[in-house]
């Protein structure tokens, strides 16, 4: 078991704090959705509440080791300065690190805070190479007494900033990756039953490891979204122009027949919304969706069919414990978000009733967001990538570099 902040003693110490602070910006640089922010504050007020100095880092897009003004974290700071009701110190350091940043860390006082620059601004951030990595590794790590990862949807990464840093000062978990790890591993190690996962999505090869694993312990396995066009395909459905994974096609025909040999029950789509194009106003049909009926040559599935989405709620109500990753139609366009809407709100009313339900991250998240769901679901997770290695069984390197208990 790993240690958390509980487990430390920060009187008087320094602690540097990986932070998720990816957050989207507009064309004018204001932050559009400050949730990854929020999520972060439990764990830093801890810390100054502790007596702690403390030192926020985290990396916003891919400069690609170029430091560029549109990625500075200038705007995260002035957020946090807002939301902590005290000054957040913050000064544009292209190196991330350097003689005043030195400066300014060892003059902290107890309960102060400051933000680095984004530490995608150095090339050894995210090098293949550790042994690249390390020095900028050390250089985070000198500021501090503890290293601190509250960064779940970077835990997946071998980074300077989100795990070379424990190679030098002793590293403990925030909340946040806390609240993941007992969401996600009691979801998958001892579930409430029945275990229903729904799985969306565009690539069946992007999921593979996610399927197989799920398939273990999942009791029913919903498929919707731009993946289920690929099993209609294996089926010997028709699909159109939906959209395809070839690289997938023999994949999804060999979980469908272990499916059934394993008892495991597997429901696709059985209807689905069609339209002439990829666009909110092009007309649409609702068609069959089993050979040898389908989506006919010039349309392509955009959602779910009523059908289908009666058939999932039914399951989604019946439901202990819900696993969502990836929406099943393209819920950004009214005319295509009803099988979505009616996932979200199925699980809604499943979780009032007593289910365990965990959004994956992504585009679930995203629409859980949009539909003004987040609050109600047991868990949301903040790392879309994280949680589905989580999932596959991965080891998370930001969290096998924490200390033991």
């Amino acid at each position: 078991m790993k240690q958390t902040v509980r487990d430390f003693d920060f009187g008087g110490k320094t602690a540097i704090v990986r932070c998720d602070f990816n957050v989207p910006l507009d064309g004018d640089g204001r932050i559009t959705d400050d949730t990854r922010i929020a999520g972060a504050l439990p764990t830093i007020e801890y810390l100054r509440g502790q007596g702690a100095r403390v030192i926020l880092m985290s990396h916003l897009g891919r400069p690609k080791g170029e430091p560029k003004a549109e990625f500075s974290l200038a705007p995260v700071a002035a957020d946090l300065s807002a939301r902590l009701g005290a000054p957040v110190w913050f000064e544009s350091v292209p190196a991330v690190v350097d003689d005043g940043v030195r400066a300014k860390s060892a003059s902290l006082a107890a309960g102060e805070v400051m933000l680095l620059e984004n530490t995608r601004f150095r090339t050894e951030e995210d090098a293949k190479d550790l042994s690249v990595q390390a020095p900028f590794a050390k250089e985070l790590a000198s500021l501090a007494d503890v290293f601190v990862n509250d960064a779940f949807g970077t835990a997946h990464r071998h980074h300077a900033s989100t795990a070379g840093v424990a190679d030098y000062i002793p590293a403990v978990m925030g909340f946040l990756i806390e609240k993941e790890l007992k969401f996600l591993g009691e979801a998958l190690d001892s579930p409430k039953r029945p275990f229903v996962a729904i799985l969306g999505g565009a690539k069946v090869a992007d999921k593979i490891a996610v399927i197989e694993s799920l398939m273990q312990k999942a009791d029913t396995l919903l498929v919707g979204g731009g993946m289920v066009y690929t099993f209609l395909k294996a089926q010997g459905c028709e699909i159109g122009d939906s959209i395809l994974d070839k690289d997938g096609i023999a994949f999804a025909g060999s979980l469908l027949a272990r499916a059934e040999k394993e008892g495991v029950k597997l429901l696709l789509a059985t209807d689905v919304v069609a339209a002439e194009a990829f666009s909110n106003d092009a007309p649409f049909e609702v068609y069959e969706a089993a050979p040898p009926n389908g989506v006919p040559e010039g349309r392509q599935g955009l959602d779910i069919g009523p059908k289908t989405t009666e058939a999932f709620v039914r399951e989604i109500a019946s439901a202990g414990t819900i696993l969502w990753n990836g929406p099943v139609g393209v819920f950004e366009m009214p005319n295509f978000e009803k099988g979505t809407r009616a996932v979200a709100e199925a699980i809604v009313k499943a979780t009032e009733s007593g289910a365990m339900s965990i959004v994956g991250g992504g585009d679930s998240a995203a629409a859980v967001a949009l539909y003004g769901f987040s609050e109600k679901m047991s868990h949301v997770s903040t790392g879309g990538g994280a949680s589905l290695e989580f999932i596959e069984g991965k080891k998370l390197p930001g969290v096998e570099v924490l200390n033991e208990k």
